[in-house]
């Protein structure tokens, strides 16, 4: 078990672009999803992505049951996932590890078409639809360096600037 630093806002890490993962049965990629599963679970949180730990591979956990009563774990994990079809919208409010203490309405799409690889290198396709096609989208923006911070208008965006000031503020002193 290895718990991770998540990285928070505005760590430049981020922001970069992950790479596709090349082998998925190397134990370098089981180790990350062992480290990401365990991060998420202590933060709490119901998704992390790998960038969020600084490993810049496209690998991405969730388990948006856990924290419900029956405390029953579904932990997914998706290996180079690709969103194929978005289809209506829908709002939620969300939140980041990366970016404590904010909460805000994201509109995304309330329908995906999604093509992933699991562990054992099978490729899937499925859809999914409300929640969880919410977190999908959320943790899959973070394999291309996008927060949900940036998905608002810029008008909120400006207004949110100064509290995310001082979250780097905090982060600088800490």
């Amino acid at each position: 078990m290895a718990i991770r630093e998540i990285l928070t806002y505005p760590d430049p890490a981020l922001r970069v672009v992950a790479e596709a993962v090349q082998d998925v049965h190397s134990e370098v990629v089981r180790q990350l999803v062992q480290d990401l599963a365990d991060s998420m679970y202590d933060a709490p949180g119901v998704g992390l992505a790998a960038p969020q730990i600084g490993v810049s591979l496209r690998v991405a956990v969730t388990d948006t049951r856990w924290r419900e009563e029956d405390g029953v774990r579904d932990l997914k994990v998706w290996i180079n996932p690709v969103i194929s079809r978005r289809a209506g919208e829908v709002v939620y409010e969300e939140g980041c590890l990366s970016v404590p203490g904010i909460y805000k309405d994201i509109k995304r799409a309330a329908e995906i078409t999604l093509s992933w690889q699991d562990l054992e290198g099978t490729r899937h396709t499925a859809d999914f639809e409300g929640f969880q096609a919410v977190a999908l989208q959320h943790e899959f923006d973070h394999l291309d360096g996008r927060l949900f911070i940036d998905l608002l208008p810029p008008i909120k965006q400006k207004l949110l600037k100064k509290r995310l000031h001082k979250l780097k503020k905090q982060q600088m002193e800490g």
